[in-house]
């Protein structure tokens, strides 16, 4: 037994750490990572290893552990976490999940979860993407329900919420009212 893996025994519990299960462990070194360290690796049983290194022998029921795994203390736990639960596409959990930037940047640098299908992407008037925290102007009057005031066109809307369920809707602030608006009815400016 390597120093390192002792180190992650140690760690761990002796225990994998994303199942909990403690037969069968071995080291992982989660990519693009090449040198085993405890910065770098996680003890994971041989069946998840396998699963993790050929996406199509994938088995959802396998990695029941990630609502806990991902809580972990230890970053590449997080990191193998984070891709798994893209993989498997629960995105549920995955929202709960903070990394930091540079922990991100690692956890997504093996393009996994990066597939558009079935991705919600907001557009606006002209086709162009809207981001979270964009400015838009809008293009037409529109008259706000329930709140007894037309938003004018031409009147910017700084700081925008993208709706997460609903393609077409944007939330931000017209009047200082929060209001949600057609994406129709809006152009991004620069």
């Amino acid at each position: 037994m390597s120093i390192i893996e002792k180190k992650l025994h140690d760690r761990s519990g002796s225990k994998c750490e994303i199942s909990g299960i403690e037969d069968d462990l071995v080291v992982y070194t989660v990519a693009p990572k090449t040198e085993e360290s405890l910065e770098n690796s996680i003890l994971i049983t041989k069946t998840l290893k396998d699963q993790i290194e050929n996406p199509e022998t994938t088995n959802a029921a396998d990695w029941r552990g990630l609502n806990e795994s991902m809580w972990n203390e230890n970053l590449p736990v997080q990191i193998v976490s984070w891709r798994m639960l893209a993989r498997l596409k629960n995105h549920d959990l995955l929202e709960m999940m903070y990394l930091e930037e540079d922990a991100l940047e690692w956890a997504k640098s093996t393009n996994e979860g990066d597939e558009d299908e079935g991705k919600i992407i907001h557009k606006d008037s002209n086709g162009n993407i809207l981001k979270d925290g964009d400015s838009v102007v809008l293009i037409k009057d529109l008259d706000v329900k329930g709140a007894n005031f037309t938003a004018k066109r031409g009147a910017a809307v700084h700081n925008i919420k993208l709706v997460w369920d609903d393609v077409n809707l944007i939330e931000g602030r017209v009047e200082n009212q929060t209001i949600y608006i057609l994406t129709q009815y809006v152009k991004k400016t620069k």
